[in-house]
Formats: structure tokens, C-alpha cells, sequence
């Protein structure tokens, strides 16, 4: 069968197609005939040779990935012959050589999920699955600890890559108001596409529209949505026109570095009303603060101010976590973990992998994905690392 090696550590010219031997199903397994396998940031990592939490480096050589769907074609002793033929995804655990760059790959029948049927009868796509074994777990998992409600205003960092996409979407469903961030023009318009069809507009006067916007516009009553290019040089100055002199509430953050630092900085303080700095703190950038109800634009209701640190994809830690250690900038802002030596001990991803199926199927969340190959992983890496993807990568 096909598969995806590497035999050392380095860029992504090391990932390299090739024959290898087909896997039998053992005891307790299925044999899955893949055809989507997903790509996440840490494959890349781990490709590069970097050591660290949550992988180890694995043994050379090694078929990276961990999530995979398709349809299986053989059990192993002890499995119900009545699998084969499903339409499956899974994720295949957390270990370092997870074997899902390959097109035939066992897998343990207790990780196996039936991808589901979307209201009209017609499947969920593999890759659509995939995208909610791995990111929409973690999408699920993180909204949980957010705890987002109408009274927030929301910021999202990386607003266009697998996470950002359904936070946006989860947001402006519990009927939140969001200040996207995104690289580029082109992210931006995808993530316009993807507004709940009850927010979408025929206008910007529309009583529950949304309005895109390359330049952040105050965001007035009607509007739920901006969407600022954080590669522009006065984003942050967007950012802040957007939120029309009231603080952010809620910021989701996977980026962490200059980008995450400065989101954070948009949040009100605890308790801060209107006239007021938050908790003292100046609204400048140097700290969270600003002035007006801490529920958001317009709002009369409270939210606390929370940060919510999932990760520091930009290799630098967001400065209002722990993470940062020396760096760490104090502030009054309540920082929540969903990864890392701070986050609570992750629950049975199980329950989390079918809420987020569910959402797909429904549509409740308009999946995202970013397509390539099977052969071309090495370029699939290499366009993830230079932040070139828009949704959850996938191998095709």
C-alpha cells in the first residue's frame, strides 16, 4: 500500500511516498481502506524533530498521523463481521507514530466512529469527518471551557484555520458579537461564507445581519460580526474601532506571541462600567482595559473578562499566560487553559469527537477544509507552516 514516511527529521521534504506492507487487523481490530487523513501542527513539530509535550519523538522511520476516514474492509478476531463496508473516522490516540498517512491502516474497533448522515440523507464527507474527530473535539472541548454566551464579545485569533472557523460559527450562534482575526483578504471572504444562514444579510441595515469588513468598522447594533487582516500594520487600531470603545469579553487564543499578546490586551476587566478603566488598567495595549459595559457593544448584561489559551502556534507564548513565565504580563484578566501543565486533565475525548460529528452533520457548523493530495503531504506540511491553509488540513 501507499504511505507517507519520513526517515529523518527535517523540513517537509522529508515526507516521501512509498510502497509499504499492508497492516492486518489483530485482535480487536478493523482494517480501514482511508481515503481523507488529517494534518494537524504537531505532525509538523514532531516532523521537524522538536521534542516537547504533549508526543515524544517517535522511532525512525515512522507514518506520521493520527486521524483517518474511510471505510472498513476486514476485522480481526473478537470484531462483528457487520463493520465491514461502514463509513468510518477516528482518531488513532495519542502516540507520536500514529500511522494515518497510510492508505490502509488497523485500528482499534473502540475508536472507530460511523460518520454520520447530514438531515437530507446524504453522508457527511470523509474529510468533513475528519476535521470533527481531531479539531472539532478540541473545537468542543474549548467552547465548553469559554463558556460563551449572548452577553460576550468575542475575539478570535486565527479566525480562518480549523479552530478559528467554529469558534466564529459557535459564537455568533450563542448570539455573541465577534471581532474575527485573520491573515489576508481571501480568509477573510471565507469566513464571511461561513455566517449562520439567520445572520446573513441583505445589507448592512438587515435587523440581524453581519457585515464584513477588510478595515474594521465600529460594529453597530445590526452587526455581529468584523473581520480584521492582522497583517496589516494598524490591526490592532481596526481591532479597537470595531469594538467602539468597549472591551472584549472573551478572547480565543491558539496563537499565542505578538498576535495573542495584543488580542488579550482588547479584553475589559472584571467589573469595569462605563467611564471607567477596568480594574485600572490603562487601554492603551500595555494592558486589558477600556471604557464602557464589560458585556460589549451596545450590551447592558456582564460577562468576566477571560482569557482562553489553547495553544502558541506562532512558537512564542501568549504573555498573559503562565506559559510565559518571567514574561508573564499580571493583569486582572481570568485565564482559562485547555491545554498544557495548567489545564484541567483532559476528559474521554469520545463524548466530545460525536458532539462535534453531530454539529457537522447538522450543519450547525460549516466545515472548512483545506485539501491536498496524498502525495503531496510534504507540500500540505509546508503550506500549514507558512500559514497558507484556511480550515483543517486534510490529505486527500
Amino acid at each position: 500500500m501507499d504511505a507517507i514516511r519520513h526517515h529523518s527529521f527535517g523540513p517537509p521534504k522529508v515526507l516521501t511516498l512509498e510502497r509499504v506492507p499492508d497492516p492486518v487487523p489483530g485482535p480487536g481490530e478493523v482494517l480501514v481502506d482511508a481515503v481523507a487523513h488529517g494534518v494537524h501542527l504537531l505532525d509538523a513539530s514532531l516532523r521537524r524533530g522538536e521534542a516537547g509535550p504533549p508526543l515524544p519523538l517517535p522511532a525512525l522511520p515512522t507514518v506520521p498521523g493520527r486521524e483517518i476516514a474511510g471505510t472498513v474492509t476486514a476485522v480481526g478476531p473478537g470484531i462483528d463481521a457487520s463493520w465491514v463496508g461502514q463509513r468510518v473516522a477516528a482518531h488513532l490516540g495519542r502516540v507520536p507514530d500514529g500511522g494515518g498517512y497510510a492508505r490502509r491502516v488497523a485500528v482499534a474497533a473502540g475508536q472507530l466512529h460511523a460518520i454520520p448522515d447530514r438531515p437530507d440523507g446524504t453522508p457527511l464527507e470523509p474529510a468533513d469527518a475528519i476535521a470533527m474527530i481531531g479539531t472539532g473535539r478540541m473545537a468542543v472541548y474549548t467552547l465548553d471551557i469559554a463558556a460563551v454566551t449572548a452577553a460576550d464579545v468575542v475575539v478570535v485569533t486565527a479566525a480562518a484555520g480549523g479552530l478559528g472557523t467554529l469558534f466564529v460559527q459557535e459564537a455568533l450562534n450563542a448570539g455573541a458579537r465577534v471581532v474575527a482575526l485573520a491573515g489576508g483578504s481571501a480568509k477573510l471572504r471565507i469566513l464571511q461564507e461561513l455566517l449562520p444562514d439567520a445572520l446573513r444579510d441583505s445589507g448592512p441595515d438587515a435587523p440581524h445581519g453581519a457585515r464584513s469588513v477588510d478595515v474594521a468598522d465600529p460594529l453597530p447594533r445590526p452587526a455581529r460580526l468584523a473581520l480584521v487582516d492582522y497583517t496589516a500594520p494598524d490591526w490592532i487600531d481596526a481591532a479597537r474601532r470595531a469594538l467602539a470603545g468597549s472591551p472584549a469579553t472573551l478572547v480565543l487564543d491558539g496563537v499565542g506571541g505578538d498576535l495573542g499578546t495584543a488580542a488579550t490586551a482588547l479584553l475589559g476587566g472584571r467589573g469595569s462600567t462605563a467611564g471607567e478603566p477596568a480594574d485600572g488598567e490603562p487601554a492603551d495595549g500595555t494592558g486589558p482595559g477600556g471604557v464602557g459595559d464589560p458585556g460589549g457593544v451596545g450590551r447592558t448584561g456582564s460577562a468576566p473578562a477571560r482569557l482562553v489559551a489553547y495553544g502558541w502556534a506562532s512558537g512564542a507564548p501568549n504573555r498573559y499566560t503562565s506559559w510565559a513565565g518571567a514574561e508573564q504580563i499580571e493583569s486582572a484578566v481570568e485565564v482559562r487553559y485547555a491545554v498544557g501543565p495548567d489545564a484541567p486533565p483532559m476528559p474521554d475525548q469520545r463524548p466530545y469527537q460525536e458532539r462535534a460529528l453531530a454539529r457537522a452533520a447538522s450543519g450547525r457548523w460549516r466545515v472548512v477544509t483545506h485539501r491536498v493530495p496524498f502525495a503531496d503531504a510534504a507540500r500540505a506540511h509546508r503550506e500549514l507552516e507558512e500559514r497558507r491553509t484556511t480550515g483543517k488540513v486534510v490529505l486527500v
